[in-house]
């Protein structure tokens, strides 16, 4: 079984500087899904008064929770939607390089 997208065995043209910043991109976009997943798993616990005090601040608590625990589930590898996403974005930036660009039926665009 392939997985599509998944990091290039294949050497990229890419310098280090651009691949690092794909990588970070590519961690970035799954922390935003992270993010989104772990806030609707905090909007199902219920607490009370006594516990965490609710209201305002605890929501606000929460949202800075849920957000820092996404960023590091995905700086530490996460579900891996990153890797998965990197075979792409390094295709892309290297049809973006290359002046002569080829579409999917093997013409060229210019």
């Amino acid at each position: 079984m392939e997985l599509r997208g998944a990091t290039p065995t294949q050497p990229s043209n890419l310098d280090p500087a651009a691949m690092g910043r794909l990588r970070k991109q590519a961690e970035e976009l799954e922390g935003v899904f992270l993010n989104t997943l772990t806030k609707q798993m905090f909007s199902s616990l219920k607490t009370d008064q006594a516990s965490f005090g609710g209201g305002f601040g605890e929501e606000t608590w929460r949202s800075m929770q849920s957000e820092q625990i996404a960023n590091s589930m995905a700086q530490n590898g996460g579900l891996g939607i990153a890797d998965q996403m990197m075979g792409d974005l390094v295709k892309m930036q290297e049809a973006a390089q290359n002046p002569y660009n080829m579409t999917s039926e093997g013409t060229s665009t210019r």
